[in-house]
C-alpha cells in the first residue's frame, strides 16, 4: 500500500473508530444510566449488574476473587485461529455473520483458558438487533451499538446503518472483546467482589472499583485482539491508531472518572495486547496510580 493510500484508510478507519468505540455500554458507578456527549453522538451507559442478585458476602472475604483469580495463572490466550471473514459495507447477513464468528472464537478462546485455570466456564448469549430493545438490565440506551448484560449473561449487538455504511472489523472485533470480558469477569466471579465492595462503598471508590473494572476488561480484550495480529483482520498500524485514539480521546465521552483516563485506558490495552495473557490484566491488585 503506498503512502497516499495509507493515509487514505486511516482517515476512513478513524471515521469507523469513531462510531466503534463511542456507542460503547459499559459498568457504570454511580447510575443505572447516564448519557454523555461524544462527537456528533449521545452515548448512554446501562449498569449491566442492574437485577443481578447481591451477594451479602462481605467484600473483605472474596476480595482473592478478584486479587488471587485462578484465570491470571493460565499463560497465554489460547490462539484458536480465528478468521471471522471479510466485513463488506452494506451487507447486513455479513455482519451478523461477523459478529457470530468472533463470538465463537471468543468462546473457543476463553473457553479453553478457563479449563486450564479449572474454572468451570459457561458462553455467554449472543443477541444480535437491528433496532433497540428492552433487556433486563434496563431500556436500550441512545447511542449504544452493544453491551453485556449479566442478569441474563447476554451480549446484546445492535447493528445500526452508520456501521453498515462504513463496517470496521477491528473496532468492532474489540468492542465484543471488552465486553466479553465482563462476562469473563461474571463467570470467574471477579465481580463478586467487584459488586460486594461496591455496594458499600462511597462515591469516589465506586469510581475507582469502575475503573478496575472496565480497564480489566479493557485489557482482556486486548489480550484476546493480540491472537489475531499474525492474521488478515487488521494492520499494525491501525491497531496503534486505536490504542492512540484511546489516548487521546477516551476519556471523553465520560462525564466522570469510571473508566480512567485516555492514556491509563491506551496503557492496560497494550499491557493485554503485549502479553496476551490474563495474568497482566490484574487491575485489582495494582496501584491506584496505574488505574486513575
Amino acid at each position: 500500500m503506498n503512502v497516499s493510500h495509507r493515509f487514505a484508510a486511516l482517515a476512513s478507519t478513524g471515521v469507523a473508530l469513531t462510531m466503534a468505540v463511542t456507542s460503547q455500554v459499559f459498568v457504570l458507578a454511580d447510575a443505572a444510566t447516564a448519557s454523555v456527549a461524544a462527537g456528533k453522538q449521545t452515548q448512554q451507559a446501562v449498569h449491566p449488574l442492574a437485577g443481578a442478585a447481591v451477594s451479602t458476602q462481605s467484600a473483605s472475604a472474596n476480595k482473592a476473587l478478584a486479587t488471587k483469580n485462578r484465570i491470571y495463572r493460565t499463560g497465554r490466550l489460547t490462539d484458536v485461529n480465528c478468521s471471522p471473514g471479510a466485513l463488506p459495507s452494506g451487507s447486513t447477513s455479513a455482519y451478523k455473520r461477523f459478529l457470530t464468528r468472533v463470538t465463537n472464537c471468543l468462546n473457543k478462546a476463553w473457553g479453553a483458558q478457563f479449563r486450564k485455570a479449572r474454572l468451570p466456564f459457561s458462553k455467554p448469549r449472543l443477541r444480535i438487533i437491528t433496532r433497540k430493545v428492552n433487556t433486563p438490565c434496563g431500556r436500550w440506551s441512545t447511542g449504544a451499538d452493544g453491551y453485556y448484560c449479566s442478569s441474563n449473561r447476554t451480549m446484546y449487538m445492535l447493528i445500526t446503518k452508520k456501521q453498515l455504511r462504513q463496517p470496521f472489523p477491528l473496532g468492532i472485533a474489540r468492542l465484543m472483546a471488552h465486553e466479553y470480558g465482563h462476562h469473563v469477569q461474571q463467570t470467574s466471579k471477579i465481580w463478586s467482589y467487584y459488586w460486594t465492595a461496591r455496594n458499600s462503598a462511597g462515591r469516589s471508590q465506586r469510581l475507582a472499583l469502575s475503573r478496575r473494572s472496565e480497564l480489566q476488561a479493557e485489557c482482556f480484550s486486548g489480550a484476546f485482539m493480540s491472537t489475531l495480529r499474525d492474521g488478515s483482520q487488521f494492520s499494525d498500524q491501525q491497531w496503534d491508531y486505536t490504542v492512540d485514539w484511546f489516548r487521546k480521546n477516551g476519556a471523553k465521552a465520560w462525564p466522570q472518572n469510571d473508566h480512567g483516563r485516555g492514556p491509563t485506558q491506551a496503557a492496560w490495552m497494550t499491557r493485554g495486547y503485549n502479553s496476551g495473557a490474563p495474568g497482566s490484566c490484574n487491575t485489582w491488585a495494582a496501584s491506584a496510580r496505574s488505574t486513575t
